[in-house]
């Protein structure tokens, strides 16, 4: 009983880690480079219908070029709010439309603008960081409360906090390797 609940929770906590460090690769993958890509305006979201969308679900979006891409709005009355979303987004982008195309050129980064960015990719390392502790300390709890039931010993939950500690420690030098990866990528000219 008390394998089968532990091999459960750490089956959980493994999922919900990991869970973070994928959020935080998608937030990286938004962050500019200097260099076009798709990546960076999935985040976006548009006002549109009375609704808030992603730019994804509202048109086509492009790579025709390195430093350019291009967003295919399939209605033409989601145009201006999508142009808008961009230009908010404060991504440092001037959108410009031409008819149900709207062309967005990536500008080059100054050497502000990257220090800048990568402030940003150390908040969202922190924010990934933060929630893979988080996951760990609902592990814990759900520890003790095992314990607390009886199914149990001080010995095994010693062993098992051990475990999810090890499992933390590994989460957090990925989000880590990942944040230096990021921030190489951005210093790069």
């Amino acid at each position: 009983m008390a394998a089968i609940a532990y091999a459960d929770l750490k089956k959980d906590v493994k999922r919900r880690m990991d869970s973070a460090l994928d959020v935080v690769k998608k937030e990286f993958a938004g962050l500019r480079t200097g260099r076009a890509s798709t990546a960076l305006l999935e985040p976006i979201t548009a006002e549109v219908y009375g609704a808030t969308m992603p730019l994804n679900q509202l048109g086509n979006i492009n790579v025709p070029e390195p430093r350019m891409l291009t967003v295919q709005v399939w209605d033409k009355s989601a145009v201006k709010a999508v142009e808008k979303a961009i230009r908010d987004a404060g991504l440092g982008l001037n959108p410009q439309s031409d008819g149900q195309l709207i062309r967005v050129p990536i500008p080059s980064l100054s050497q502000e603008r990257r220090q800048e960015l990568q402030k940003i990719a150390g908040k969202y390392a922190e924010q990934a960081r933060v929630s893979v502790r988080n996951v760990r300390r609902d592990g814990m709890d759900a520890l003790k409360k095992l314990e607390k039931d009886g199914h149990v010993s001080q010995d095994e939950i010693r062993h098992h906090e051990k475990e999810l500690q090890g499992l933390t420690d590994e989460t957090i030098k990925r989000v880590d390797e990942a944040l230096a990866s990021k921030e190489k990528e951005i210093m790069q000219v």
